[in-house]
Parts: C-alpha cells; structure tokens; sequence
C-alpha cells in the first residue's frame, strides 16, 4: 500500500522551522526507486525540491507523478470529516493553485486535489464531495483550461466556489480594467508589451504614451505570469529600459506606472488582504525603505518596532483599516465576484487603497514562528475560521 500524501502545507512548516529536509527526500527517493507508481513519494519530493530553490527538476517530478494519477487526497486533521472539498488544480509551482491546505491545517475538511489540464487524462470517477473549489490561478498558459472548466461546471450539481470565468479577471490587465474607476480604489494600468515595442521606446523611436496613457516616467516591468517580484524592476528613465530588456530574456512584458507609496516617514508598507465571502481580514503587512516589498525581505523578523507595528495593523484591522477602505473593498468584492481572494496593496499619500495583485494563489499561512510572531496566530486562526465558515455556507446552499 502506498504511504499517504504528506502535502505541501506541512513541507513547508517543515522548512520554515528550519528541519532538514534531506533526510526526508532521500527516503521518498527510495520510495519511487522501489515502487514507481508511488505518485505521492513524487510529489511530495517535487515539493521539497521547489521548496530547495530546484524548480525545473520539481516541475519535471510533478508531471511524473501526474502521468501516474491526477488525483490527491489529504484527509480532514481533526478526524472524521465534516465537509468534503473537491479542489480542480493544475500542473505548476506553488503560486499556480490556491494553497487550499495552508487554510486548511487545523480543520474537519477532507480535500481531495484533482490536477486538470495540461494533456491529463480525467479520472474515470470523480471522488464524492460535496464543495468544488476552483483553485487554478489565472495566467495565459491557464486562460484556455479556466474558459474550458466554465463551461463544464455551469451546471456543476455541487456549489462552485471561484468561479472559473471570475477567476480568469485576476489576470494584471483584466484586474485593471475591472478595478478602473472603482471608488477608493488605485490601480495603475497595465500594459502588455512586446521587446521590440520597448527597444523602439529605448531608442527615442516610440514615445512612452504608445506603451502608457500617462507616458510618464518611473515604470515598472516584468515578464508576464511572474509573480513575487521575479524579474520585477523599476525604470526610472527611457535609458534603464536597455539594461532591462539585457536581463531578461522573454518575449512580452507587463508594464504600469509606478506609483510612490512610501509613508511621511519614508519607509514603504505593503499589506496582504484575504477577501473571504467578501469580507476582509488582515494577513501580513511588511514595512522596508525599498519599494518592492516581500515579506522575508522586509527584514521583519529583525525588527521588534516593525513586528510591533503589524501587531497594531492586525489588532486593530476592523476598526481602523478595515473600516477606512471599506467602500473600496466592497467595490472590489462587488466587480471580481470572487469567493475567495488576495489583496496585495498599499495606501496612497491621498489614503486611497493602492493595488499591487489580486488573485487566488498567493499563500496565506500560519506558519511563522510563533516566538518571534506571538501576535499572528490569533489572527490566522480568524482566517481559517472564515474560510471554514463560507465552505459551511455552501453546503447550507445545497441543501437549500
């Protein structure tokens, strides 16, 4: 018999405590040496080696166990099971798929993870459930596969949750044009841009305003379907475009406006939103003197004024966040139609809510350690609360 899935919420607790993981990967190497239709020994390392920096080679073992079966099962933590969840997931790295089993360390809900797409063939059975989630991310290599899963679950005989043609708006361009002229709301527009069309911006050939409405300089660029600032760079005039297009390699770029959100002391603050049921609730915020901000590069964890800050940010987020950008939100909820959603944003000098991202695969996680950040898990355990209850909600509209 086949040892279950570890998962990757529990890899990654694993390696955020700081437990080697070699030992581990060398017995599930063993274990796919000795049977190779062990699938879960190959995700499972395809994870670890995600985890090591080892993308490439992690992609390769994820197919690998595909090819020997799509479907993925972690049972409920807390036992018996009272809510079974179907997720639809797709071939990819971890910002690919909604991290469904970080929400779900602590919970009575069993999930079961069918991977879709990518020349898979579908199980001849679909396991019992009694929630599908829609937790494929948008991207272009996903915009064909979200079109597909809308028109094979419009008449879904479960509750749906992320509608796969409301997940396809969290693209950078559909999100835009989607959240222009939202009330409270700043996103800048993006544009997708050829190589070519910005050497000809580089040479003086082409004016910014063919690329930008606004035409003005600093911009940011990075390739398309990046995520986490990879590749992510600010231009602060038409001669850094050269020395971008020299580092990168790809075809077609994303490029916005940037927009200066640094605070009156000048430091930058970068809050991470989860939009549960339209509701929101505070995950992290990271607060660095450079512009581009994530969470372990925000030198947090060396900080007690700074960690101190995010514990005001997240004790007092419903009255004075929360409350403060609540049109905005509800804007927001009211025009991506999401049942679950991630807000990476910031506040304009003028207190408006400025948005970096919004999607479904960004992870949220109670995972930090908990002597250094003693405040977050009550306000994790919220989260998680949240999501229980609107997976709760929807069984209630199918018994309905």
């Amino acid at each position: 018999m086949i040892p279950p899935l570890i998962g990757n919420a529990a890899l990654m607790r694993m390696a955020m405590s700081g437990v080697d993981l070699v030992p581990l990967a060398e017995r599930l190497l063993a274990r796919a040496a000795a049977d190779p239709q062990d699938a879960n020994a190959l995700m499972d390392m395809s994870m670890i080696l995600q985890l090591t920096g080892n993308r490439e080679l992690a992609l390769t073992l994820q197919m690998q166990a595909l090819e020997i079966d799509p479907l993925y099962r972690l049972p409920a933590p807390r036992g018996e099971a009272s809510v079974r969840l179907l997720a639809f997931m797709t071939p990819g790295d971890l910002m690919t798929n909604t991290p469904l089993d970080c929400l779900l360390e602590d919970s009575d809900v069993a999930l079961d993870m069918l991977y879709v797409g990518a020349g898979l063939a579908p199980p001849a059975e679909l396991p019992e459930h009694d929630i599908l989630f829609i937790a494929i991310g948008a991207s272009d290599r996903n915009a064909p596969l979200l079109a597909e899963l809308a028109e094979v679950t419009r008449d879904w005989p479960r509750p749906v949750l992320n509608l796969p043609e409301h997940t396809a708006w969290t693209s950078r361009e559909a999100a835009c044009a989607r959240l222009r002229g939202a009330p409270g709301v700043v996103m800048p527009a993006t544009a997708r841009v050829d190589r070519e069309t910005l050497a000809r911006v580089d040479a003086g050939e082409l004016p910014l305003t063919t690329v930008l409405d606004d035409g003005a300089f600093p911009i940011i660029a990075r390739p398309i379907d990046t995520h986490a600032g990879q590749g992510l760079v600010k231009i602060d005039a038409p001669a850094g475009i050269a020395a971008f297009l020299d580092g990168a390699a790809d075809a077609e770029f994303h490029v916005s406006s940037f927009i200066d959100y640094r605070n009156a002391d000048g430091q930058f603050r970068k809050y991470r939103i989860v939009l549960i049921d339209g509701r929101p609730y505070a995950s992290h915020m990271g607060v660095s003197e450079n512009w581009m901000i994530h969470y372990l590069n925000a030198g947090m964890a060396e900080s007690a004024a700074k960690r101190a800050e995010e514990e005001r940010f997240m004790v007092g987020f419903d009255a004075d966040f929360a409350r403060r950008h609540a049109v905005a939100i509800a804007a927001i909820h009211a025009r991506m139609q999401l049942d679950y959603l991630v807000i990476d944003c910031a506040e304009t000098p003028d207190g408006r809510l400025l948005i970096f991202e919004v999607d479904t695969g960004a992870v949220v996680h109670a995972m930090d350690p908990v002597d250094i950040y003693p405040y977050k898990p009550p306000q994790m355990r919220k989260v998680f609360a949240a999501f229980r209850a609107m997976l709760g909600q929807a069984m209630q509209r199918r018994v309905g």
